[in-house]
């Protein structure tokens, strides 16, 4: 069986985080969903080396912020590609990791996919 490249979605917002996740799928990808980075952690902790895209708001349920997500799996996972959405203003992110405005389009966050995972 051919490997498939895994996302993982952090989204508190039920309908995006789905809307999100099902672009990705199509796109042949498997895709972990959670809504707080504190779930985000636990699914990095076991498959984070096998990651290839972080897409997460900043704004997450929990008290850690997506863009401390972000931060800290870019650290850790030099390899994955990380993009922080939000509707409100770009957030101070360190070097490599992408901002996308809310609300996103669905060929960019394709085409961030699709770069991070090689296709």
């Amino acid at each position: 069986m051919p490997y498939k490249p895994i996302a993982l979605v952090v989204e508190d917002d039920e309908l995006q985080r789905a809307s999100a996740a099902c672009l990705l799928e199509e796109t042949e990808m498997d895709v972990f969903q959670c809504d707080s980075a504190e779930a985000a952690e636990v699914i990095l902790e076991k498959v984070g080396g096998a990651l290839c895209f972080l897409f997460t708001d900043v704004n997450l349920a929990g008290s850690m912020t997506g863009t401390e997500l972000a931060s800290t799996a870019a650290i850790r996972y030099p390899q994955m590609r990380v993009v922080v959405t939000s509707g409100r203003e770009a957030p101070s992110l360190p070097r490599g990791i992408k901002f996308m405005k809310k609300p996103w389009n669905s060929l960019d966050l394709l085409r961030e996919a699709n770069e991070a995972c090689g296709h």
